[in-house]
């Protein structure tokens, strides 16, 4: 099932996408989530009745989750990207946190904010947890995904530079698009084989595979939840591939009227434009 949460005429609701249409089912996302079974199969009872959607060109699509308790971002996730930036592949997950005001949904545009001059881009998988969990175990960890997103972890690579803590360059409103749908984790066969690519004005900037991925998605679930509770509908960005603007000669920073296109491969392609 493709989920998304949209605004049409002045209300904001979660909707199935059906075709090129968008049908009303749940109010709210986390809600949605947290009925789990049951109230994916009240969705799927909405959409087997012939309910009439509208457009999804017609509405305007927010990220799948408006306000989650936590996005926690993982850095330097691909080997490759690593070594792009001159460091060491981690020993262990490197978290950073985004906000849920960072996030803004698709086709939505991203304002760079005064005071940076090198606004980089970075195509990721987003996991959305489905279930409360607190130290899962890899083997279980799957249990508790919801489903999966784009991302793209918008950076100011000036202030993520400013300490040793990423955060300041990560949190930026609007720095954090996600969308365009909430693809059910049924839905995918093996979130470890996927491929992962991002465009810039229509150039290919990057181009990878999840099964790069330093720490999978499942050990990654493990190793957070060892940390702290992992909350239905919180958002874990999975790090990026190489090909990102700073390690490029000259480096590529974003400019007004650029757009960014994310694609993760069953799952969708997220657009932005910047301003």
């Amino acid at each position: 099932m493709r989920l998304v949460t949209y605004s049409h005429n002045d209300k904001t609701q979660v909707g199935a996408v059906v075709a090129d249409h968008v049908v009303p089912v749940a109010e709210e996302m986390i809600a949605l989530l947290e009925s789990g079974a049951d109230g994916m199969a009240v969705v799927a009872e909405k959409l087997s009745a012939d309910a009439l959607g509208v457009p999804v060109a017609d509405v305007t699509l927010l990220p799948p989750v408006l306000r989650p308790g936590k996005v926690i971002a993982l850095g330097r996730n691909y080997a490759a990207h690593a070594a792009e930036g001159g460091a060491k592949v981690p020993d262990f997950p490197m978290l950073f946190h985004k906000t849920h005001t960072s996030l803004t949904g698709a086709n939505s545009t991203v304002v760079i904010p005064d005071g940076t001059n090198a606004v980089d881009f970075e195509a990721e998988l987003a996991v959305i947890i489905g279930k409360t969990c607190k130290n899962v175990s890899k083997e279980d960890a799957m249990d508790y995904v919801a489903g999966y997103t784009v991302a793209n972890d918008i950076t100011a690579r000036d202030w993520q530079r400013r300490t040793s803590q990423f955060t300041s360059g990560k949190m930026v409103d609007g720095f954090g698009p996600l969308g365009p749908e909430l693809v059910t984790a049924d839905e995918i066969e093996d979130i470890q084989n996927l491929d992962i690519k991002c465009w810039v004005n229509g150039e290919l900037m990057q181009s990878s595979n999840t099964k790069m991925m330093i720490f999978p998605v499942a050990f990654t679930i493990e190793y957070i939840s060892k940390i702290t509770t992992l909350e239905v509908g919180d958002v874990i960005l999975t790090g990026t591939p190489e090909g990102v603007g700073y390690a490029r000669t000259p480096p590529i920073y974003m400019k007004a009227g650029d757009e960014v296109t994310v694609e993760v491969e069953s799952i969708g392609r997220l657009t932005n434009t910047f301003a």
